[in-house]
């Protein structure tokens, strides 16, 4: 079952590369509960099918990390990109798409959170496995305000712009 806006974020587990030790956060991956580091922030998340992929690569993260000042302005505390992808495949994106400060990239390596989220999209047939499907959303105190779900193979609905102007309203 897909998550619906006014529903809290489930219970889960995301991994990110770090670059730079700070005090709890140590070099390498980390995992962080999803309630914990949601608890008490306004969050835009954007979720795609795979990390160096032409669109997400190419319009999708972008958007995000271009318009990530116009986030801060909008009250929004994070920006965390979701994929079905692992912490250190993650870590190398972000670095390549200079996302450092911008955008937290958040490696959801087996699917398991994509899939709590009813969010799972099966691309075996291709040779991907299973991914995440094309969204964005705006999430407050882990409770759900706004959900952006593109058809698959699109990308329509769930862009930087579209998600800003909810976190505005």
């Amino acid at each position: 079952m897909t998550i619906k806006v006014g529903e809290r974020l489930p219970a889960g587990t995301l991994s990110e590369f770090i670059e730079d030790e700070t005090p709890g956060c140590t070099l390498g991956p980390n995992s962080f509960e999803v309630e914990k580091i949601a608890a008490g922030k306004r969050i835009a998340i954007l979720a795609l099918p795979g990390a160096f992929t032409p669109t997400c690569s190419a319009k999708h993260l972008p958007g995000f990390v271009e318009m990530a000042a116009n986030f801060k302005d909008a009250k929004v505390d994070e920006i965390w990109c979701i994929s079905v992808n692992d912490a250190f495949v993650m870590g190398a994106w972000g670095k390549e798409q200079k996302t450092k400060g911008k955008v937290r990239m958040m490696a959801d390596g087996s699917g398991t959170y994509t899939k709590a989220l009813g969010m799972e999209f099966d691309l075996t047939a291709r040779g991907l496995g299973v991914r995440s499907q094309r969204y964005s959303m705006l999430v407050d105190n882990g409770v759900v305000k706004a959900l952006n779900l593109d058809e698959p193979g699109k990308f329509e609905v769930s862009g930087a712009e579209k998600l800003l102007s909810q976190a505005k309203a």
